[in-house]
């Protein structure tokens, strides 16, 4: 199944995205999209739900995310292009909850912000508590996959000291969606082409084949360290391309940029940059 929240920001309603790509409403089957609800998702006949007319807004596809775990250089070539080692073993930082924004909807720099960047990656959204779990049970644990992008600002993540979350955690700095896909759905989440454009130019192209801890072992590794609860989300890398690994000169984002990436059986983003405002009175920086 493909599911998703729609509708305006703080009042979505659940949606089922049929074969056809047409927006079905859930709402008189369950309240929201959340690891609770699946089960009672599971068989549901979507001819025989409400098409929701028009295109709605689409929101984070799963209510009650807890939080998110990121997995950084988790492909070869992306850690080459960062100057930084190969790693051996996966490294991990946390984004803010309030980074979590819906996957069209603006990606906002944080004030003076000079070294934004991109990075599309595959998501795993978690379905039963991980705690100590063992590789070769990891994938039951598997909710569904989402995508999402991990942006970022690099000077705020590497010269702000140690903490990566400094320039992983800004407002609006994690897209994601449009759908939760299950994975009967997906099938292998190691081999999904990925992409991501920043004006109509190709910046990454990839394909989580090449990562160097797949998802087994990446839910596996991090339930040592961090509890994974049902609805956190696992972040799990992204492929050479970014912005500060561009050549002969960086490449950073500004307001008026606009991104959009894909990775395959998972849809699409598109998202416009915009320059900081504050989010009551909508004054600049």
């Amino acid at each position: 199944m493909k599911l998703c929240r729609y509708g305006p920001k703080g009042a979505e309603k659940p949606g089922l995205v049929d074969a056809d790509g047409q927006v079905r409403d859930l709402s008189g089957k369950v309240d929201d999209i959340t690891i609770a609800s699946l089960t009672t998702l599971a068989g549901v006949d979507a001819a025989s739900l409400p098409v929701v007319e028009g295109s709605p807004r689409y929101g984070v596809p799963v209510a009650g995310i807890g939080k998110i775990v990121a997995i950084g250089l988790n492909y070869r070539d992306h850690a080459i292009e960062s100057n930084l080692p190969i790693p051996t073993e996966p490294m991990m930082f946390m984004k803010a909850l309030s980074s979590l924004t819906g996957p069209n909807d603006q990606v906002m720099l944080p004030k003076g912000a000079t070294h934004g960047d991109w990075e599309v990656e595959l998501g795993v959204i978690i379905g039963k508590t991980c705690r100590y779990v063992d590789k070769a049970e990891a994938m039951d644990h598997v909710a569904g996959y989402v995508l999402a992008n991990d942006v970022s600002e690099r000077f705020n993540q590497k010269q702000r000291g140690t903490q990566w979350s400094k320039g992983k955690g800004h407002d609006t700095f994690c897209p994601v969606g449009p759908w939760l896909v299950t994975p009967d759905e997906v099938g292998d989440p190691q081999d999904l082409a990925m992409s991501l454009d920043v004006n109509g130019d190709r910046m990454q192209t990839g394909n989580t084949k090449t990562m160097i801890f797949a998802v087994d072992e990446l839910i596996s590794y991090v339930s040592e360290y961090v509890t994974l609860e049902p609805g956190d989300l696992l972040i799990t890398g992204t492929p050479p391309g970014v912005g500060e690994g561009k050549k002969p000169e960086a490449i950073f984002l500004k307001a008026g940029d606009t991104m959009t990436l894909s990775i395959d059986k998972l849809g699409t983003q598109t998202q416009a940059v915009v320059a900081w405002a504050h989010p009551r009175t909508g004054a600049a920086a």
